[in-house]
């Protein structure tokens, strides 16, 4: 009878406890911090979670271990993200080596960006989780699924930048240039997220009953809020200049043509460049077998004809070693619709896309007579032919007699190729040598070098200014997008090779140009808002914890929120039921 009655009094007991959890679901509604705990701890009760209680540590010390690698993770997808996102000046390079590599084209670089993209935004949401649910006073406890989830992001990000870095490790040039732009919105950006960490922060300092936890949490907060407070005092943008002192902008010279628009080194890629006012025309040479100057950037003919279907057993052959009878068989339009080498490939009109499907391999004495025409300059890589071609030891003297017979004026010849340099300059004084790398300026003029042909990572101002002072203009490549091409403008640059004639010909001025008064005053401005801010939530905290602790009786908990204390301060003061 004992053993009855007291299986009977646990059953109540055991029901009395649900009923007591319902009842405080059911009396404090937190919808939003439901929502919060429930995506990031799985915890969708009230009774799962409990608040941070003042003085104590927001969550246990698993959770505390675990918090840096969220932060990491978080650092490093966004420093990945940033890195490919910037990068998207040379997709299609990056997709070019893809291609060389595994044999088949695709747009690798869009999976890359939206892997990036993917890893980011997972862990963005969870650190704003996080912290929102510090900013509520609740403790921390991530569910293991989003620890998973958070190491893979780790790994991937980090194995991500190190393939990169090997692979592509000039790359991380293009980010160096990229802050020169945008370092001064950067700046902006962190400051609104530290004014929005400030929330947290003075909710859990002022909370804390001792002076070490305090700095503890302040003292690296306000060390990294006066740092970035002063960094733009070591900042440097060529786009932060006086008015008037911004040169020309620089000459557009069609790479390959306009190969978002038309297939590269066709003669519609070549007449949509000058269709969209480019100054200047550039290419590739090749030398067929019999001694023909044909335009080619590829080793084989493989990514930019129908080779597959005309001679399938010669996909692989070195293109020099075709005849021009041959190459004249060859369809040079059908795989750019195919292939889509851009993502921002223009939408043809239906007569264009005819025209671009019946493009041929283009002779270099017909692009030479296109380019005279129209008086534009061109420029061209001359690739020697391989061992065994009848032209290896004369493809220079073969170029230039095709040259000679085009009839195109000297003055709009860049001739780039060092090889004999100096026979070439004696038997065509007129042509405006150029070199590909940087030099003293004595040994250039020595050289006759009256121009640069550099890779845009080697941009800088000072040489540019240096450079023309001794009169050599600079040209950079492979400059596609607005916001480098703004870069190239500030830094003074003469002209850049592009794939995108039909965008940056609407640039009337650089991107993010702005004079050095303008830059303070954003500065200024941004500072002073940002530690009005960050003082106004420090002091309401204060205030908040203050007329908490005055409303509390000591011999109540602390209040927490003030409906639902009171409701758990009435049932936790309620007799126990006797049974």
């Amino acid at each position: 009878m004992e053993a009855g009655s007291s299986s009977f009094k646990k059953l109540k007991f055991g029901k009395l406890k649900v009923v007591r959890q319902r009842l405080l679901q059911r009396y404090e509604h937190q919808p939003f911090v439901s929502c919060l705990a429930g995506f990031y701890s799985c915890q969708w009760k009230r009774y799962q979670r409990r608040r941070a209680e003042p003085g104590k540590c927001c969550c246990k010390m698993r959770e505390c271990m675990f918090f840096p690698l969220l932060v990491g993770a978080f650092f490093f997808s966004l420093v990945f993200l940033y890195m490919c996102g910037e990068a998207k000046n040379d997709y299609n390079n990056f997709d070019w080596y893809n291609y060389e590599t595994l044999g088949f084209w695709f747009l690798w670089s869009l999976v890359l960006l939206s892997v990036a993209a993917l890893l980011f935004t997972y862990i963005t949401l969870l650190l704003v989780l996080a912290l929102c649910l510090l900013a509520e006073g609740q403790q921390l406890y991530l569910h293991w699924s989003h620890k998973i989830g958070t190491l893979i992001v780790l790994s991937c990000s980090v194995a991500a930048l190190f393939v990169l870095s090997i692979l592509w490790g000039d790359q991380w040039e293009t980010v160096r240039l990229s802050l020169q732009i945008t370092a001064p919105y950067l700046h902006v950006g962190a400051i609104a997220i530290m004014v929005l960490l400030s929330w947290p922060v003075a909710f859990h300092a002022i909370r804390a009953d001792r002076k070490v936890i305090q700095v503890i949490i302040v003292g690296p907060y306000l060390a990294i809020l006066l740092f970035l407070f002063l960094i733009p005092l070591g900042m440097y943008s060529p786009c932060i200049r006086q008015m008037g002192t911004l040169g020309p902008k620089p000459d557009l010279i069609g790479h390959r043509g306009a190969p978002m628009l038309a297939p590269e080194n066709t003669e519609m890629s070549f007449q949509k460049t000058i269709e969209h006012g480019g100054a200047g025309l550039e290419t590739d040479v090749t030398i067929s077998y019999d001694g023909v100057p044909f335009l080619m950037h590829d080793r084989t003919l493989r990514r930019t004809t129908n080779i597959k279907e005309v001679y399938p057993s010669d996909i692989t052959e070195n293109a020099a070693f075709f005849s021009w009878d041959t190459l004249q068989k060859l369809n040079a339009g059908k795989w750019f619709f195919k292939d889509k080498p851009f993502s921002s490939i223009c939408v043809p009109s239906k007569a264009d896309r005819n025209w671009a499907m019946n493009q041929t391999i283009y002779k270099l004495s017909d692009f030479l007579r296109l380019a005279e025409r129209h008086n534009k300059y061109v420029i061209f890589d001359l690739y020697r032919p391989p061992d065994k071609h009848p032209y290896r030891n004369s493809w220079v003297n073969r170029t230039l007699e095709v040259i000679f017979e085009s009839g195109i004026r000297p003055h709009l010849v860049l001739w780039l190729e060092n090889s004999m340099r100096s026979f070439v300059h004696s038997v065509a004084p007129g042509f405006q040598q150029t070199m590909g790398r940087k030099a003293p300026v004595e040994d250039l003029l020595m050289s006759n070098i009256v121009k640069l042909n550099l890779a845009y990572k080697e941009m800088s101002s000072e040489d540019i200014r240096k450079y023309a002072e001794a009169n050599i203009t600079t040209n950079f490549y492979v400059i596609n997008e607005p916001w480098l091409f703004s870069l190239a403008w500030c830094c003074g640059a003469h002209s850049v090779t592009t794939n995108a004639v039909h965008i940056l010909k609407n640039l009337n001025q650089p991107l993010f140009l702005m004079t050095p008064k303008q830059y303070n005053i954003m500065w200024i401005l941004t500072d002073l808002t940002s530690m009005l801010l960050i003082s106004l939530i420090f002091a309401l905290h204060w205030w908040r914890e203050r007329s908490f602790s005055c409303c509390a009786k000591d011999d109540d908990p602390m209040l927490e929120n003030g409906t639902y204390n009171k409701f758990k301060t009435e049932l936790n003061n309620m007799p126990h039921v006797a049974v």
